[in-house]
């Protein structure tokens, strides 16, 4: 069985989540300049067996997508050209990085720790694919 990796995906930066081979738990990877996301996805779809890939959906409270889509919907058709075999899923990810952050509180990291959009954006992808493995459990999807 292949892992799952999440993608909180951002103009700049972008953080990235992946699951034990069990799918058990989500553990955060690492940020990385989004321009060097192509090349690193390459890499590591490469050396590691992955069986999909959870991307965050920006939506507004009123349900409406975010603004960000305009950069994440590029990134998904090049993505699914250049991995046909890998389902891309977009997941919700409204209040990520609000909830990255009282992660961060909650976890006693200091106050210029918390300031480290790299820490926020790695911690929002896990959230993000922590909510994934829950809903697929929920949906009998996960054992």
């Amino acid at each position: 069985m292949g892992r799952i990796l999440a993608i909180d995906y951002g103009h700049k930066r972008t953080g990235l989540a992946v699951t034990d081979p069990l799918r058990i738990t989500a553990n955060p990877l690492l940020t990385l300049p989004t321009q060097e996301l192509m090349t690193w996805l390459d890499e590591y779809m490469k050396n590691n067996e992955v069986d999909e890939v959870v991307i965050g959906h920006p939506t507004q409270l009123n349900g409406e997508e975010s603004s960000s889509m305009q950069y994440i919907r590029p990134f998904a058709r090049q993505f699914r050209q250049k991995f046909p075999q890998t389902p891309l899923r977009e997941y919700d990810e409204r209040f990520t990085s609000t909830l990255a952050h009282q992660a961060m509180i909650m976890g006693g990291m200091k106050k210029q720790q918390r300031r480290d959009k790299a820490v926020v954006d790695k911690i929002a992808a896990t959230i993000i694919l922590e909510y994934y493995l829950e809903s697929q459990r929920n949906e009998g999807r996960l054992v």
